[in-house]
């Protein structure tokens, strides 16, 4: 054993051992701890559990690296998933925590009084998750596999069982103040590395104005290899693809149901308020870290590793090369490593980056150790969706009203341990690179449960039947889309299979409103429910006016 996977494997078990402590701590002992932490979780903290749940592997591991690799085309990634949060925190979330339920689909079940829409709810609930659980279970093999230097699809494995444990004892509760040390440690694990490299190329350790400067270089390097300008847009895709994965980013954030929930943990709308605000600082953060991120890698990587004899490369890069996750290929054999010679997948650039910098071993493991933090973190809430959607919606809801308390729990946990390993098995032989995985559960959330949620707190005439057929239309043509188009070819305007959000939402969109309109209306009481979802706790809305509580 090497020192590096020593100071690696030593901080790793520290904050595994930290995360294992805070959740047998507050360990669930009843299902309003195990899917709403008790509704008591102070709003600045749970702007913390929200940026952890947010900042799952893809954004910690695969942002930086899609940036670096897309250039410019990879902002929509930052565009959409930050202007999400503006509209989840004004538009749906204080209003969904008025209407105090534990999950979406409770709250779309309620709300038209359909057991129907409710276990549709559930099932598109299940298949996001599923989806985005695979990118996290696949990054956390990344880190497993280039700490042990084994096969990513072991590293995964390990992660399913770390995930499975922790998710399953601690329930919301536990996940919650798992997740706030979850962000603190990740945040830090990724600002470190990107100060110290800012300091190295610029001299600046503040990499948020220094970075500018890197880019201008990198376009004169560019154009002395002959490749696309690095901050040229729509280099790697077409104007209408950027558009609608921006959109389908935007939408699918504020319909996220594993995001959503965490507002069901405060006490109050005005709780629910601060909660995104301060949500949004805290991804903030990181977001606007990750370009300069991507520069700064690119850079070094263009002008320290491209050009150098292929024999005298460091000895990070056949650390990696083990890992699958980097290939060096000397193509016209002149023994000198050529830059379209080397292919780095973007999953690995924020990994690989303390090594490239020669950061030393000490801001490597804790890189490695805040890249488990995103993945574990976002995958334990992803897990609670699944299991809350199963266990809560459809189990207790619909299957067994009268079950205990001690009956919901173990069948919350049992279900949190089946989808973990069955995420964990398709993990092994992902569909495709990290971002680009959530991307699709963000374009199916963005055809489901966005327009669903939107129409059914702002337009109290859509009924049943238009929220039914609205979700099966969406979750319809946002499937079809990303299978066509990543199988078959097939693209509107160039848009790609990440892009397939924007026309699940068109589609739902007007086929709740078109349905809606040509069935009957819903009850007047509904109708005043759906009114009083928009004002304040301590106001209702009744026979057509305003009153105080």
């Amino acid at each position: 054993m090497d020192g590096q996977f020593l100071v690696s494997l030593t901080i790793i078990l520290l904050t595994f051992a930290l995360y294992i402590g805070i959740a047998v701590y507050n360990k669930a002992k009843e299902t309003s701890d195990f899917y709403v932490a008790g509704r008591g979780v102070p709003p600045i903290f749970n702007g913390m559990a929200i940026g952890a749940d947010w900042m799952s592997a893809a954004s910690f591991i695969g942002l930086a690296g899609t940036i670096m690799l897309l250039g410019y085309d990879g902002l929509a990634y930052i565009m959409g998933w930050t202007g999400g949060y503006l509209l989840l925190t004004f538009l749906l979330a204080p209003q969904l925590r008025k209407y105090g339920r534990y999950t979406v689909p409770e709250f779309i079940g309620d709300r038209y009084n359909s057991h129907t829409a409710r276990v549709i709810a559930a099932i598109c609930t299940i298949i996001i998750s599923f989806t985005y659980s695979i990118g996290q279970l696949s990054g956390s093999g990344v880190v497993i596999g280039r700490l042990f230097e084994i096969d990513a699809k072991l590293g995964t494995l390990i992660g399913v069982v770390l995930i499975a444990f922790y998710s399953a004892f601690g329930g919301m509760k536990g996940i919650t103040w798992t997740q706030v040390a979850q962000y603190i440690i990740l945040i830090i694990a990724y600002l470190i590395p990107v100060i110290f490299m800012s300091l190295q190329i610029t001299g600046n350790p503040a990499p948020w104005l220094s970075y500018g400067k890197i880019v201008e270089e990198m376009g004169e390097l560019d154009r002395q290899l002959g490749i696309s300008e690095y901050f040229a847009p729509f280099t790697n895709g077409t104007k209408w693809q950027f558009i609608a994965l921006m959109f389908t980013l935007l939408a699918g954030t504020a319909g996220l149901p594993h995001v959503i929930v965490r507002f069901y943990t405060v006490s109050t709308m005005k709780a629910a308020r601060w909660s995104g605000a301060w949500a949004l600082l805290f991804i903030g953060l990181l977001y606007l870290t990750a370009p300069a991120y991507a520069a700064f890698s690119r850079f070094i990587l263009m002008t320290k590793v491209a050009g150098q004899k292929i024999s005298e490369l460091p000895d990070w890069t056949a650390s990696w090369v083990n890992t699958g996750k980097l290939q060096i290929a000397d193509s016209n054999s002149d023994g000198i490593l050529q830059w379209n010679e080397l292919m780095i997948a973007n999953d690995i650039v924020v990994m690989a980056t303390p090594e490239i910098a020669n950061l030393g071993m000490f801001v490597i493991g804790l890189v490695a150790a805040g890249a488990m933090a995103a993945a574990l973190s976002t995958a334990g809430g992803l897990m609670i969706s699944i299991s809350s959607s199963f266990a809560h919606d459809i189990y207790y809801r619909v299957l067994k009203p009268q079950a205990s308390e001690k009956n919901r729990l173990a069948v919350a946990r049992w279900s949190i341990v089946i989808a973990t390993v069955l995420a964990g098995l398709v993990a092994l032989n992902p569909p495709g690179a990290i971002t680009q995985i959530v991307a699709w559960a963000f374009a199916l959330a963005s055809g489901t449960f966005f327009p669903a949620l939107l129409i059914g707190v702002w337009w109290k005439r859509s009924n049943t039947y238009g929220v039914i057929s609205g979700m099966l239309a969406g979750l319809a043509v946002t499937l079809g889309y990303i299978f066509a188009a990543k199988y078959g070819g097939f693209m509107i305007l160039g848009i790609i299979d990440t892009g397939a959000g924007v026309f699940g939402a068109t589609a739902a969109v007007l086929t709740n409103v078109i349905v809606s309109l040509a069935t009957k209306p819903p009850s007047i009481q509904t109708q005043e429910e759906v009114l009083n979802l928009r004002y304040p706790e301590q106001m209702t809305y009744k026979d057509g006016e305003v009153w105080m509580d």
